[in-house]
């Protein structure tokens, strides 16, 4: 795992995997945030591969989930994570008359810095993928959230699995959709039944890091009220524990480091079959300050039968699978055509 701390140098933690706890002291710059991050083997890995990235300085927080290649998943999360660092803190080179014809366009600079970054990051792991034959198939998941110095917002991009929650006022809102076989036959074919998605391959992630040439990553910009909470995490953590779980632990944790510690517990308790990473992010400011949850917040899947925390399989999107027809001969179809390519990346 890396982190960095501040303006220190990238630390590597040891081969076990052991939690680095990470607070980076407040400063006028950070807005009063207080942010925590660490990562943890879970008990049944023998390697970590999870990176997790707290950057006050910057407004920057991100969550790495690496799989694929001859074990070159850390390579993957390391590298999108420094990518990730130097797509946005170059982003100030931007020259005025760019960032006015964005703001002209409707396009809010900070976001489309991070999307510039989340692309940066993603040929960054494609070129070493391409050179070294060890990190061939890498990949990797991302979720960052990049926090405006300019006004109370906070922008989201992630690709994979890895999620972003808020807590606000007591209620906990997913924020991200996975990028998962489910969630894309969900919406391509919401009407199918629940049997089929059942039998859904429960490890595949559809949009990674160093999956394919191009990459689509999903950007939102929220409004940050006083009081929120913010959760960054793989899905070793949001696999085990249920949305209440998380819930319980964020509400009942005094500050982000007790947060961190108490998640991370929570996913052990329940088997740890995971490399486990979480970063939590306060703005604060008392409960009373908080507004409604937002109700266009996505739905929480709790249905073991649709999440776990296998070890991710990297394919190309469902594009190429025939989704038309009755949804009965759709189902055997779906799954038939899942099965092959699944064995495919299994041999």
């Amino acid at each position: 795992m890396l982190v960095r701390r501040g303006t220190e140098p990238w630390t590597r933690l040891d081969a076990r995997g052991n939690p680095h706890f990470v607070h980076t002291p407040t400063t006028a710059l950070a807005s009063d945030r207080i942010s925590a991050g660490a990562t943890d083997t879970g008990l049944r890995r023998r390697e970590n591969e999870d990176v997790v990235l707290v950057r006050d300085d910057l407004g920057l927080y991100a969550v790495a989930d690496g799989a694929g290649g001859h074990d070159a998943g850390d390579v993957a999360a390391e590298s999108a994570v420094r990518s990730l660092v130097a797509g946005i803190a170059s982003a100030d080179e931007l020259p005025p008359a760019s960032t006015a014809a964005l703001n002209r366009l409707g396009i809010d600079p900070e976001a489309r810095a991070l999307s510039a970054a989340f692309h940066r990051a993603h040929r960054d792991v494609v070129a070493i993928a391409r050179v070294s034959q060890s990190a061939k198939g890498m990949g990797s998941t991302l979720v960052a959230a990049l926090f405006s110095e300019r006004e109370p917002l906070v922008h989201i991009a992630h690709v994979g699995d890895s999620r972003c929650y808020r807590l606000r006022g007591g209620h906990l809102e997913l924020l991200t959709v996975d990028h998962s076989i489910a969630s894309d036959v969900l919406e391509k074919r919401p009407e199918l039944d629940d049997a089929v998605l059942a039998r859904l391959p429960k490890s595949v992630v559809t949009r990674a890091l160093g999956m394919g040439q191009s990459l689509h990553a999903s950007v939102q910009t929220k409004a940050v009220v006083a009081g929120d909470r913010y959760l960054l995490c793989s899905d070793g953590l949001s696999g085990p524990v249920s949305s209440q779980g998380i819930a319980d632990a964020l509400k009942s944790a005094a500050t982000p480091d007790d947060a961190v510690r108490e998640l991370i517990a929570r996913a052990n308790a329940a088997g740890g079959p995971d490399n486990i990473a979480c970063v939590v992010v306060d703005c604060p400011g008392g409960a009373d300050h908080a507004l409604p949850v937002d109700r266009t917040s996505n739905t929480i899947v709790d249905d073991p039968s649709v999440r776990s925390s296998d070890p991710e399989l990297l394919i190309m999107g469902i594009e190429e699978l025939d989704l038309s027809g009755p949804p009965d001969r759709v189902g055997d179809d779906l799954i038939r055509a899942l099965d092959t390519v699944v064995g495919k990346h299994s041999k």
